[in-house]
C-alpha cells in the first residue's frame, strides 16, 4: 500500500509553510546533537560503509548534508516535495542527492533498491508519525532498501515521550511555537509502543543487532531555558548472516 492522500497533503502543507532558517522546525536540531551521536552507535555495525546511505524521511536535509560529508554516496528521501525543495536550496553544491519517495509503497522501494543496490538506511522519528496502517509497510520498505548487506538505524520517541508532548501541548499558552504547526497540519505525533518497533523490524525479516535509549533532542526550549528532549529508543537491524 501507500500512504493516504490526507497524510501526504498534511506533510506538503507543513513543509510549504516551514521557515528556511536552521532550527525553525521542532525536530531539526543541529547534527552534532542528533546524527552525530547516532552515527557513533550505527557505524560499528555497518557491514559495508561504502554502500549508499539513504536518509529516509530526510525533511529539509539538515542531517543528510552531515551524512554526505562522511559517506561516499548519500540520498535524502522524503514523501514531501516541499521538504525536498527546502533540502535542495540548502545544498546548492549538491553534496547529497534527493528523491521523493513513499517508503510504504512496495513498488517504489523495490525500484529504488534496483537502482542503488543494498543501502544503509537512517530513519529518525518517522515511524511514530506514520498512519498506523502504514507502519509495517514503511518498515518493510526500509528492509527492501537495506537488502542483504545494508544496515538500518531506526530511532523513535519512546512511549514516555507522549507524556512529554501532551504536557507541552496542554499548557496554558498552548503548544510551543515550533510544535504548534505540527498539530495544526494534522500530523500530531502518534504513539508507537516500545515493543512494537522491534516487532515491526522482525516482521520485515530483519534481525535486531543492537538497541538502547538516548534523548531525542529538539530545537525548542522550555520557559526556564532548558532544551526540550524526548525519551527515545534506537535500534540497529539487518539481515541475518
Amino acid at each position: 500500500m501507500s500512504v493516504t492522500r490526507r497524510y501526504r497533503e498534511a506533510w506538503e502543507g507543513f513543509w510549504r509553510e516551514a521557515p528556511e532558517e536552521p532550527g525553525a522546525v521542532f525536530w531539526d536540531a543541529e547534527p552534532a546533537l542528533t546524527i552525530g551521536p547516532h552515527l557513533a552507535l550505527f557505524e560499528p555495525y555497518l557491514a559495508d560503509p561504502a554502500l549508499p546511505l539513504v536518509d529516509l524521511g530526510c525533511g529539509n536535509g539538515t542531517q543528510t548534508r552531515y551524512l554526505a560529508d562522511r559517506f561516499p554516496r548519500v540520498l535524502g528521501a522524503d514523501l514531501s516535495a516541499a521538504a525536498l525543495e527546502h533540502a535542495r536550496r540548502a545544498d546548492p553544491a549538491g553534496r547529497a542527492a534527493y528523491r521523493r519517495l513513499d517508503a510504504a509503497d512496495k513498488g517504489a522501494t523495490q525500484a529504488l533498491h534496483a537502482e542503488l543496490g543494498d543501502s544503509n538506511v537512517y530513519v529518525r522519528g518517522v515511524l511514530h508519525q506514520c498512519e498506523p496502517d502504514a507502519r509495517q509497510d514503511l518498515v518493510d520498505g526500509t528492509a527492501t532498501l537495506a537488502g542483504a548487506r545494508g544496515r538500518v538505524f531506526l530511532v523513535e520517541p519512546s512511549q514516555a515521550a507522549k507524556q512529554v508532548l501532551t504536557g507541552l501541548a496542554s499548557g496554558p499558552d498552548g503548544p510551543p511555537a515550533k510544535l504548534a504547526p505540527v498539530f495544526r497540519h494534522g500530523i500530531a505525533p502518534g504513539e508507537v509502543a516500545d515493543d512494537a518497533v522491534p516487532a515491526h523490524l522482525r516482521a520485515a525479516g530483519l534481525t535486531v543487532l543492537a538497541r538502547g535509549e538516548l534523548p531525542l533532542v529538539t530545537t525548542e526550549y522550555r520557559p526556564d531555558g532548558t532544551r526540550i528532549e524526548l525519551p527515545s529508543t534506537w535500534l540497529v537491524a539487518g539481515r541475518a548472516a
